[in-house]
C-alpha cells in the first residue's frame, strides 16, 4: 500500500505548529509536531507575509533535518477572523430519473451552490468553506446519505457557507511563496477542530465547541451531525496576558510565563495554591516585587469572564442554546487555565469538557504536547487532508533527501580526479554574488553569517578584493576580451581565462 506524507501548519497569533503525519490506507501516523512562536501575525490572521514567514521557513527547515524529507507543499488553516455565515442552494433536474443518485451529484450540487453564490464584495471576499445542512429529492430529505441511492427526478441542496476576507487568504500564499513551498490546501479551521476532538455522539446530539485562541476565541455549534452555526469574539488568552502585563507592570514576555505557569480562575478555590506569593526578581536593580497568586487569579477571572460572556450571549444567537445536549467542549491553548472548565460550567449551567485530539484517530511517535488542547489544529488539518487520497507534500522522489546523501569517493577514484584536473587547468566556481562572473576558488573569500535566534548557518561567497576595480571584475573581462580580438582569436577561450587567473591570482 502506498504511503503517503502530510505536513500542516498551524498559523497562530502566538505560535506556530507544524506537523508531519505518515498515511497509509486508513492509517494515520504523526512523525512530528513542533511549535514555536510566531511572528507577523495579528487575530489569527498574517498581516506581514515576510515576518511570517520567518518562523515557518526554520520550521521546515527542522522537520527535514529530522525526518530527512523534502516538503514541497503544506496544508494551512484559514483564519477564524473576520468570518460571517450565509446560506446558499442549489437543485438541479435529473436527466434520468430512474437512476440512483450518486455522491458526484452530491460534490456537483455543492459546486453549483458555491459558484453561483453572489458574494456582496467579490472584491475583497472570498468563500472559506460550506457545510451542507440537508438535501431533498422527489419524496425523501436529510443528509447526504440519506438521499445517496436513491432515485428521483430532482436533487436540491442547502448549504451554510462561510465568507472571509480574501486579502486574508492572499497573504497566506505569499508568505507561502517567502518560505519557499507551495500551498496543498487551506481548509477552513473550525471543520478541522471539530474532526480532532468531537465525538460523534455529541455532533449528533448538540454541543458548542469554544476554541479559545490568543487573539480570538471561536464557537461552532453542531447538531444532528452538522455544522450549523459559527461566530467569533476578538478576545483570547493574549487578552488575560495583557491584564496581567498592565496591572502588574511587568512585560509581555513575563507576564505570559507567569499565566502560564500559575494562571488559575475562581481565587475562592485555589485551595493552598492560593496562599503563595510569587517573587518576581528584578535583575538589573537587584530588587524585587511579590504578587499573590490569589491576586494573580482574580485579574485572569475577570477578563475569563468577560469572554465566556460573549460567549454565551453567541450561543443565544445560534437559536440552539437549549439544544445543547453534550454540552460545551473547550479547546486550544486558551483552555489550560485550571479551574476554567468550573467556571463555564458555573456560569452556563452546561456540562464542560476540555477538547484533546482523539487518540483513537492517529498514532504517534509520543511528540510532547502533541495530545495538549493546543495541537488540535495540528490534528485536524491531518485529518481533514489525510481524506484527499492524491495529496502527497513531500518530494515524490523519495524520502531521502539527495542533497543531503554523503558521497563517497574511494581512494582509487581520487587519485583519477587528481589526474584529471591537474594545477594549471583549476576548475572554475560560479559565483554567487549576482555579477555574473567566474571566479577560481582561490579568489573567492567565504564567510559565515548566522541566522538570529538560532537559526541555521549559511555560507555567502563574494570575490576578494571586489573594491580593486582596475584588478578584477568585469574590467578585468573585458580587457581579456579586447585582447581576444586584437590577436584575431590566436588563443582560446581557455586562455582567457587563465590570463584573468595570471592578473588576479598572481598578485
Amino acid at each position: 500500500m502506498q504511503e503517503r506524507y502530510i505536513a500542516t501548519v498551524d498559523l497562530g497569533t502566538s505560535k506556530l505548529a507544524l506537523c508531519v503525519a505518515k498515511v497509509t490506507g486508513e492509517n494515520i501516523q504523526i512523525l512530528y509536531y513542533k511549535e514555536r512562536p510566531s511572528d507577523g501575525m495579528r487575530y489569527n490572521c498574517v498581516f506581514n507575509p515576510r515576518r511570517a514567514a520567518g518562523p515557518l521557513r526554520e520550521a521546515i527547515a527542522d522537520a527535514e533535518d529530522e525526518l530527512q524529507i523534502k516538503i514541497m507543499q503544506v496544508v494551512v488553516g484559514l483564519p477564524r477572523y473576520n468570518v460571517h455565515q450565509e446560506t446558499a442552494s442549489a437543485g438541479l433536474n435529473r436527466s434520468n430519473p430512474s437512476s440512483l443518485i450518486e455522491g458526484e451529484e452530491i460534490s456537483a450540487l455543492r459546486s453549483i451552490a458555491l459558484d453561483s453564490y453572489p458574494l456582496s464584495d467579490s472584491d475583497n471576499e472570498l468563500i472559506y468553506g460550506a457545510v451542507a445542512q440537508s438535501f431533498s429529492t422527489d419524496d425523501v430529505m436529510g443528509k447526504d446519505e440519506d438521499v445517496i441511492g436513491t432515485n428521483s427526478s430532482t436533487l436540491s441542496g442547502n448549504f451554510k457557507i462561510f465568507v472571509g476576507k480574501k486579502k486574508a487568504a492572499n497573504n497566506i500564499d505569499i508568505m507561502l511563496g517567502d518560505a519557499g513551498v507551495a500551498l496543498a490546501q487551506a481548509i477552513f479551521t473550525p471543520t478541522a477542530v471539530a474532526e480532532a476532538v468531537l465525538k460523534s455522539d455529541e455532533k449528533s446530539n448538540g454541543v458548542a465547541l469554544v476554541e479559545i485562541g490568543a487573539d480570538v476565541t471561536s464557537l461552532s455549534i453542531y447538531q444532528g451531525g452538522i455544522m450549523r452555526y459559527y461566530g467569533y469574539i476578538p478576545f483570547g488568552g493574549k487578552s488575560i496576558t495583557k491584564d496581567i502585563r498592565l496591572e502588574c507592570a511587568f512585560d509581555d514576555a513575563l507576564a505570559e510565563n507567569i499565566k502560564l505557569a500559575f494562571g488559575a480562575c475562581l481565587p475562592e478555590k485555589l485551595q493552598t495554591l492560593g496562599d503563595k506569593i510569587l517573587q518576581i526578581n528584578d535583575e538589573e536593580n537587584g530588587t524585587y516585587e511579590n504578587l499573590p497568586v490569589k491576586y494573580l487569579s482574580e485579574i485572569i477571572t475577570a477578563r475569563t469572564k468577560e469572554i465566556i460572556n460573549a460567549i454565551l450571549f453567541l450561543i443565544q444567537e445560534s437559536g440552539y442554546a437549549d439544544r445543547l445536549r453534550c454540552g460545551v467542549v473547550l479547546t486550544g491553548g486558551g483552555a489550560n487555565l485550571t479551574n476554567l472548565v468550573t467556571l463555564v460550567k458555573d456560569m452556563s449551567g452546561y456540562n464542560v469538557r476540555l477538547g484533546f485530539p482523539l487518540a483513537r484517530k492517529f498514532t504517534s511517535d509520543g511528540y510532547p504536547g502533541l495530545g495538549e488542547a493546543e495541537a488540535a489544529t495540528s490534528v485536524g488539518l491531518v485529518l481533514e487532508a489525510a481524506m484527499d487520497p492524491y495529496l502527497n507534500c513531500i518530494d515524490e522522489h523519495g524520502f531521502a533527501l539527495q542533497s543531503r546523501q554523503e558521497v563517497k569517493v574511494e581512494p582509487k577514484a581520487k587519485e583519477e580526479i587528481k589526474e584529471a584536473v591537474k594545477p594549471e587547468e583549476r576548475p572554475i566556481e560560479v559565483d554567487t554574488t549576482g555579477q555574473g562572473l567566474l571566479f577560481h576558488k582561490d579568489e573567492i573569500e567565504t564567510k559565515i553569517v548566522k541566522e538570529p535566534k538560532g537559526g541555521r548557518s549559511r555560507s555567502v561567497s563574494k570575490p576578494a578584493n571586489q573594491n580593486k576595480d582596475k584588478n578584477t571584475g568585469i574590467h578585468v573581462f573585458w580587457k581579456k576580451v579586447e585582447k581576444v580580438f586584437e590577436k584575431g582569436f590566436e588563443n582560446t577561450i581557455a586562455g582567457l581565462y587563465d590570463d584573468m587567473g595570471e592578473d588576479n591570482g598572481g598578485k
